[in-house]
């Protein structure tokens, strides 16, 4: 089978060019497209806790401090420590993070705005029921592997 008509070619050839978008994008506000996802998903009012914001990127707990330090020496984010639990940090935007946020969040609307306008609504509803099945497929996959169930089924 050619490379080309493979699901999962399709899938990162996609995102591969979302991203090389966004990262055009946000260069033009000096910063990425990943600093822009981490932003996107810190809560503008009340900031999120650091053990939260991993999962919610879909990022090993080792890269977000990395970027999570990045942020903080660029002056994007502040880490507040829960005065009862020393053991509970918030991250919190700055007011930098959140202009940043703001063209982060913008450059989401137009990308999506633009998609949804060249694109019939019955066609993007039937590529979100299949993207959501994809993923229900591949995390039961990975529930198999982590439980040792699937030998040489690749």
């Amino acid at each position: 089978m050619r490379k080309e008509k493979t699901i999962d070619f399709q899938i990162k050839w996609a995102w591969h060019s979302i991203s090389r978008m966004y990262n055009a994008y946000a260069a033009r506000f000096d910063t990425t497209m990943a600093v822009g996802y981490v932003l996107l998903n810190i809560d503008l009012e009340h900031g999120t806790p650091a053990t939260k914001i991993a999962p919610l990127l879909g990022m090993e707990p080792r890269s977000l401090v990395r970027m999570l330090k990045n942020l903080e020496e660029k002056g994007l984010i502040v880490r507040e420590v829960d005065e009862n639990d020393k053991r509970f940090v918030r991250i919190v935007l700055t007011d930098l993070g959140k202009e940043k946020r703001e063209l982060s969040r913008e450059g989401v609307l137009s990308f999506n705005t633009m998609i949804r306008d060249k694109i019939p609504l019955d066609k993007l509803v039937v590529f979100f029921d299949v993207i959501k099945d994809i993923n229900r497929l591949v995390e039961e996959e990975n529930q198999k592997l982590k439980a040792g169930e699937i030998e040489d089924e690749f």
